[in-house]
């Protein structure tokens, strides 16, 4: 069987978007359940030291959708957390990127396997090709961002499970 580049990037961004999906709306559900304003997670952070929620939900859509844009444009530059939203646009964020990533077509993707990619932070130019940049930076990071998410509203309460930041998984039919 051949792997293909849609094959290691698409479908696993489907998947843990999915999964932060569900845990976003468990983390509203349990709000609602016990009075909290859930707007007050959008600022929250692991620790002190670390990016708040709004930008790892953020970089979970950014290195998502953005990677695919990125691969075709040839570069990739992160993202940036306007500061401004709700936790409802936090959940309209992810289902805009699952959205979006549906309408991607394999041959799109992998006509990008092999091109040079440029990860552009600043002054500084990291060189990639497409599938180095897909399975050593974007998919890493993809899953650090949506595991964080899924800690902090995990550390306010919320009764989050390993299942649910799964996802739908692909299994043998």
């Amino acid at each position: 069987m051949t792997i293909s580049l849609y094959d290691i990037s698409v479908p696993n961004y489907l998947q843990g978007l999915a999964g932060v999906s569900g845990f976003l709306k468990k983390g509203a559900a349990f709000c609602e359940e016990k009075g909290i304003d859930p707007n007050e997670i959008v600022g929250a952070r692991v620790i002190e030291d670390m990016l708040p929620m709004s930008f790892q939900i953020a970089s979970v859509a950014h290195h998502s959708t953005g990677t695919i844009e990125g691969i075709q444009r040839g570069e990739f530059v992160p993202p940036k957390d306007p500061g401004t939203w709700s936790y409802t646009d936090l959940q309209k964020v992810v289902e805009e990127a699952r959205e979006k990533l549906t309408q991607v077509k394999p041959e799109t993707v992998n006509a990008c396997l092999g091109k040079d990619m440029i990860f552009s932070l600043g002054k500084h130019k990291l060189p990639f090709t497409a599938e180095d940049f897909v399975l050593s930076f974007s998919l890493p990071n993809f899953y650090f961002h949506a595991t964080t998410a899924y800690d902090i509203l995990r550390a306010r309460g919320v009764p989050l499970g390993k299942v649910d930041f799964l996802g739908q998984m692909r299994m043998k039919m």
